[in-house]
């Protein structure tokens, strides 16, 4: 049959279901409660290039959906029918990114001829390294997180490689739990094998050849169309994580789009050097990582929800991302939290979009998800490492309606564990888990509610991980007159005594001991007095917003669970009718950008890109600590006597 128009978006259909196929089986048989629950996976079907093309529809995390495989599968240098192969190395081909993510393909053969790949990864709960779970802020370089996988045969010709296989089960917390995890991988891309034969017998193998490079193909054509409609020209946005490492500097990932017809670029100079923390990003320079272009393809599918997702969807798409960098970091920076700074480049990525098509897009979500894990043991002494779920918030307001609540926007695909679960598993207790309030965006439409989760320790030196830990001191932008999101916050309930945690992502904890983990609000869209009365008492009586809230934010006066009609009109009367700005960052940002202006980042850049890699980071503590030492003076003269008083005590950075 021809390869066109309805066959092709049957076979489409197909290659989706065979994704779906792996994707059910890889969740249906994962043993770690972060596959099975929270569904940190992915699985797609990628040409004999490497060009993902099919990925599951309603399962695992969509940031893989333009994957490009073509790096790592030239690694190895031949293939046989029944090798599987695997890697964690965020250094080897950049598709593994952080080394929790283990990384297998399986080649398809039709006829002694591969046809095509089966893919995909997993979140391991721990792969050893110096923290539970593997994945800290503090950490220093890839060395400490965690056991790495080069890229080799794990299987070859059907035949388990037991040596190999020995190395990984040896140097992991939980063996048992990462080996039944990767037999659920093995079995995932099998599935994805069988599949696939089952779709070359009901198409035949040129037509599913030549269908790859048309269902590629017509997703480019969709993103170009898509990004027809949005107004040509330059948009710049920023976005920070609270600390740049522990106890740090802000960390700042800068986007400046350029809108030419049917074309983008994202350029990613702006953004901080390259960390000697875990915040960096291992693109490799790759100007399609589906990394540094996730926001891209949220965005486009926002515009148009029929896009189809594959590699051909960030053709039109290139990003510029500087080596040395936290977006393109070198061998061998810890990358533990890039998913941290992957948070940061959609914010600002949808804050760049959000300029040019104010209308079509929403506020600011938190980017401060925390992936809570904990390592513990139970009553036998028998050592327990778990992911308890994400504690975020929700997506930001839009144009037409309220942000989601407790999960949305760009952490929506990772799933809550239902507590029942996490009890069974794991000896704590919980005494809340649930929406906070008066934690949205205050807005015409409000940003969704941050949720929050209290629970009891039970067994000495537990340790708990509060993985991406962020939004702490910047809030989550509000835009066209919306209010940013609440603050989040990691506490310690101790005999009485409240301990803050701040943005700490480890603390060692004892029985009795309750730990409180709060996450972001969403930013709001539009002027909070422009949202509809009833809208904001419906919220009151929900328990989403106090009285308080509602008469100070919105202007609306509750009495005896009814709306104050003469008293609200006065009020709204006197509360601002017009948005003065795009954004609203909230206090804490605007004072940081009332020092640190564009021209003074410029500079710092600037003069950062020019120093060797391995300087820039301890070179930008030092000029942080120099301006907030030196007042109110002349920015560039003050930032060039910095540098020079920098060159002159550091010679060794002169190169």
């Amino acid at each position: 049959m021809a390869i066109d128009g309805r066959n092709l978006q049957i076979l489409a259909n197909y290659c989706a279901a065979a994704a779906d196929a792996m994707a059910f089986t890889l969740m249906r048989t994962a043993h770690s409660t972060f596959v099975k629950e929270t569904e940190d996976f992915s699985c797609q079907i990628v040409s004999r290039d490497g060009m993902a093309f099919a990925s599951p529809r309603s399962f695992g995390a969509p940031w893989y959906s333009g994957i490009d495989y073509g790096p790592v599968l030239a690694l190895i240098d031949h293939y046989d029918e029944g090798d599987i192969c695997i890697t964690n190395d965020s250094y080897a081909g950049n598709v593994a990114t952080h080394s929790p993510d283990i990384h297998i393909w399986k080649p398809v053969f039709h006829q002694g001829e591969i046809v095509c790949f089966v893919v995909g990864h997993i979140h391991n709960t721990d792969v050893g390294g110096a923290v539970p779970a593997s994945l800290s802020r503090s950490l220093t370089d890839i060395v400490q997180e965690g056991i790495r996988i080069p890229p080799l045969k794990i299987v070859r010709n059907g035949e388990l490689n037991e040596e190999v296989a020995r190395i990984m089960r040896l140097n992991v917390r939980v063996p048992d739990q990462n080996w039944g995890d990767f037999k659920a991988q093995l079995a995932s891309v099998n599935v994805g094998e069988r599949k696939i034969h089952e779709i070359i017998a009901r198409f035949g193998v040129e037509d599913f050849l030549q269908g790859i490079e048309g269902i590629l193909d017509y997703a480019e054509r969709q993103a170009r169309s898509i990004i027809a409609t949005i107004p040509d020209g330059e948009y710049f946005y920023a976005d920070f994580a609270d600390e740049d490492g522990d106890g740090g500097y802000p960390c700042r990932v800068a986007i400046t789009l350029r809108v030419q017809g049917e074309t983008l670029e994202l350029d990613y100079t702006g953004s901080d050097p390259q960390l000697a923390s875990s915040l960096n990003m291992p693109t490799g320079g790759r100007e399609r990582h589906p990394l540094a272009l996730v926001g891209v393809t949220y965005v486009l599918s926002t515009l148009d929800r029929n896009l189809l997702l594959n590699a051909g969807t960030l053709r039109p798409t290139r990003a510029i991302l500087p080596p040395g960098t936290v977006m393109n970091c070198e061998a061998p920076a810890a990358v533990g939290m890039r998913s941290l700074t992957c948070a940061l480049s959609q914010i600002a990525t949808i804050g760049v979009f959000s300029q040019a098509i104010p209308d079509r897009l929403p506020a600011n979500s938190p980017g401060g998800n925390s992936i809570m894990n904990i390592r513990t043991s139970d009553a036998v002494n028998r050592s327990v490492v778990a992911s308890l779920g994400p504690v975020g918030g929700g997506a930001g307001g839009t144009p037409r309606h309220d942000g989601p609540d407790g999960s949305g926007g760009l952490s929506a695909f990772l799933k809550n564990t239902p507590i029942e679960i996490n009890e069974a598993e794991v000896p704590i207790h919980f005494h809340r888990y649930g929406l906070t309030a008066d934690s949205a965006g205050a807005g015409r439409y409000r940003g969704g509610l941050a949720t929050e989760m209290v629970f009891e320790i039970f067994a000495p030196d537990t340790l708990v991980t509060a993985r991406n830990r962020n939004r702490s001191v910047f809030a989550s932008a509000g835009v066209l007159g919306g209010q940013p999101g609440g603050l989040s916050h990691f506490r310690t309930l101790r005999d009485g005594e409240v301990i803050e945690h701040g943005n700490t992502d480890v603390i060692r904890c004892q029985p009795g001991d309750i730990v409180e983990v709060r996450g972001p609000g969403a930013g709001g869209y539009g002027l909070p007095v422009q949202r509809d009365e009833q809208a904001v008492l419906g919220d009151v009586r929900c328990g989403f917003v106090s009285h308080e809230a509602a008469r100070a934010d919105y202007g609306v006066v509750i009495v005896n669970d009814q709306i104050d009609q003469a008293a609200t009109a006065r009020l709204r009367s006197e509360m601002r009718q017009q948005a003065s700005e795009h954004f609203d960052h909230g206090a804490a940002r605007n004072a940081f950008e009332a020092l640190w202006t564009p021209e003074r980042y410029q500079l710092l850049t600037t003069f950062l890109a020019a120093a060797p890699v391995g300087w820039r980071h301890f070179l930008k503590q030092q000029v942080f600590r120099a301006v907030a030492a030196g007042g109110d003076t002349d920015t560039a003269a003050q930032m060039h006597a910095i540098f020079a008083d920098l060159r002159q005590r550091y010679p060794a950075m002169n190169v």
